[in-house]
């Protein structure tokens, strides 16, 4: 089992905000770049995913807690929450605690799985990471969240979507294990902003038509040009700012960005299967949980992929979970217009 460092702003971002003219601005973008390598090479190794002892007494309950790094970088940092203690004076210990349980709730209502390995992984993040820190991510074992430098980034535990994404990042590597490069890297990226969004929309029990679709939504200073990190409705359009730049993700395979950086454009290829779940969600309507997210969710423990899976070969796979649960119906339909509206075959 691989456990890639998967981080929720992409390195083209930070590169193109390390050269900006504001020296604060890029000084945190090139201070967070080397935070980010140091993490990546020092990343633990997975736990194995525990074997379910006997039936649950109740239902699955969160084991959730909350360090702080104290804007040092020493994981997991001192323990300031655990799970079931009163919240405490810190509203960023809050909310990632609060965060933590959306996305465990999601997952346990939706699917009918007990955390991120089915077996009651215990959810542990660190808050307050190094200074001016402005990234998030997942590193096998946990999650972590940066401050924000004040400038663009703001305090990385606002959205809860945010935290969603990094989390299923941990459900990916305990399911389909999705390579971290290219295709299969951008599929991996694509689901954790699925799950991300759908754990935003179960925790406001909003409909598809209801929710925004945006992946960050509330992470940039009021005075940078753009809404989010990436628009699962439009891609392409989450942002264009002089410092941040514009939005480089694609909609269509007819844009599909060929690049050596990033894994391959594993978080600007996203947009891609992004597009299609979106339009595979409104087109179903109601809660998108129910029945697009419980396709993908199929598509991801199914055991039909492999670490290597490409676009064509997902977007297969969600035809045929279509089929399995729901026989020759609207659900099928839908997935099959979706793919190829953003130009991904299924057969």
């Amino acid at each position: 089992m691989t456990s890639p460092f998967c981080t929720i702003v992409p390195p083209h971002l930070l590169e193109h905000l390390a050269a900006s003219d504001n020296p604060s601005v890029a000084a945190a973008a090139r201070r967070t770049l080397i935070a980010d390598a140091s993490a990546r090479t020092a990343r633990v190794l997975p736990r194995a995913a525990a074997a379910p002892v006997g039936a649950p007494a109740g239902p699955a309950a969160p084991r959730r807690t909350i360090h702080d790094a104290g804007h040092r970088t020493a994981l997991p940092g001192a323990k300031v929450r655990d799970e079931g203690e009163e919240a405490t004076p810190d509203a960023t210990v809050n909310r990632a605690y609060a965060g933590l349980g959306a996305t465990f709730a999601l997952f346990r209502d939706a699917f009918g799985r007990d955390s991120m390995d089915g077996a009651g992984l215990p959810l542990i993040a660190t808050v307050h990471y190094d200074e001016n820190y402005g990234n998030a991510f997942w590193n096998g074992e946990q999650m972590v969240f940066g401050d924000g430098d004040g400038e663009v980034f703001l305090d990385f535990t606002l959205p809860v979507d945010v935290i969603g994404h990094e989390l299923a990042h941990g459900f990916t590597q305990y399911t389909a294990n999705l390579e971290y490069f290219s295709q299969s890297g951008a599929l991996n990226e694509s689901v954790s902003d699925v799950f991300g969004s759908l754990v935003k929309q179960h925790a406001l029990g909003q409909t598809a038509d209801q929710a925004d679709w945006l992946i960050g939504q509330g992470l940039f200073h009021p005075d940078v040009e753009g809404t989010a990190l990436r628009s699962m409705k439009a891609p392409g359009t989450a942002y264009d700012d002089d410092v941040l730049g514009k939005d480089p993700q694609p909609a269509h395979m007819d844009d599909y960005v060929r690049t050596s950086r990033d894994n391959g454009g594993v978080h600007i290829n996203s947009g891609i299967p992004n597009h299609a779940f979106y339009l595979v969600a409104t087109e179903l309507g109601g809660h998108a949980w129910d029945r697009a997210g419980r396709i993908w969710y199929d598509v991801m423990t199914g055991g039909t992929l492999t670490p290597e899976t490409r676009f064509s070969e997902f977007a297969a796979a969600t035809v045929a979970a279509a089929k399995a649960r729901y026989g020759d119906a609207a659900e099928i339909q839908a997935v099959t217009k979706a793919w190829a509206a953003v130009g991904v075959p299924t057969d």
